[in-house]
C-alpha cells in the first residue's frame, strides 16, 4: 500500500475546514472534507455520491448515507449513520442546490460528477495550501477510522462496527488503517 496517508488531529481537522470555508465552492468543499473524515468515505465515493443515496424517497435528507454497490470499492455497498456536522453541511448544501433527489452531490464545475482523480487532486491541493506534508485524500478515512476505533470502549462497540462503517471485508485490513498514539498507550499502561 505504500507510504500510509497521515492521520489527521484536532487543530489540523479545524484548520482544514477553516481553509476551506473560503473557497469558491465553499459549502461543496466542505460538504467534500466532511465525507471524508465524518463519513470515512474514500475519493471515488464522494466522487460518485448521488442524492439518491443521500435523501428519503420523500425528497427530505435522510439520516445516514446509503453508499451504493456501484460506488463502493469491491461492490461493499453500506449504510453509514451521518455525523450531526456531515448533516447540517448537506442540508445546506441540498437547499443551495435547490433540492434535487438524484444527480451528484458533489458537482464539478461543469455541473456533472467529480472524477475519483479529481476529488484525490482536489485533496491534494488543499494540504498542500496548509503545507500539510503526508495527507492525502486517503487521511480523512484513516482519521474516520482511527477515531471510531478509539471510540469502541466508550460505546461498546466493536472492531467489527469499525469495519462495516469502513466497508472493509476483512478486520485485518481494518486494522491496518487505525494508528495508534503514544500517549494513550502510556495512560493505558499506567491504569494496569
Amino acid at each position: 500500500m505504500g507510504r500510509s496517508a497521515k492521520v489527521l488531529g484536532t487543530g489540523d481537522v479545524r484548520r482544514l475546514i477553516s481553509h476551506v470555508r473560503y473557497k469558491r465552492n465553499a459549502q461543496r468543499d466542505q460538504v467534500m472534507v466532511l465525507l471524508s473524515l465524518k463519513a470515512g468515505l474514500r475519493a471515488a465515493e464522494i466522487a460518485g455520491l448521488g442524492w439518491s443515496m443521500v435523501v428519503r424517497p420523500d425528497g427530505l435528507l435522510g439520516r445516514e448515507l446509503e453508499i451504493s454497490p456501484e460506488i463502493a470499492k469491491c461492490r461493499s455497498g453500506r449504510r453509514v449513520p451521518m455525523n450531526p456536522e456531515l448533516r447540517a453541511a448537506l442540508l445546506k448544501l441540498h437547499s443551495i442546490q435547490r433540492h434535487p433527489c438524484v444527480g451528484p452531490v458533489i458537482r464539478s464545475e461543469r455541473g456533472g460528477h467529480m472524477t475519483a482523480r479529481g476529488v484525490v487532486n482536489w485533496f491534494g491541493r488543499v494540504y498542500a495550501e496548509l503545507g500539510m506534508d503526508g495527507c492525502s485524500s486517503h487521511s480523512g478515512r484513516r482519521t474516520f477510522i482511527t477515531k471510531s476505533a478509539r471510540m469502541l470502549a466508550k460505546t461498546g462497540g466493536s472492531l467489527r462496527d469499525v469495519q462495516e462503517l469502513a466497508g472493509h471485508r476483512a478486520l485485518s485490513t481494518t486494522e491496518c488503517y487505525i494508528q495508534g498514539d503514544r500517549d494513550i498507550q502510556r495512560k493505558i499502561v499506567k491504569l494496569i
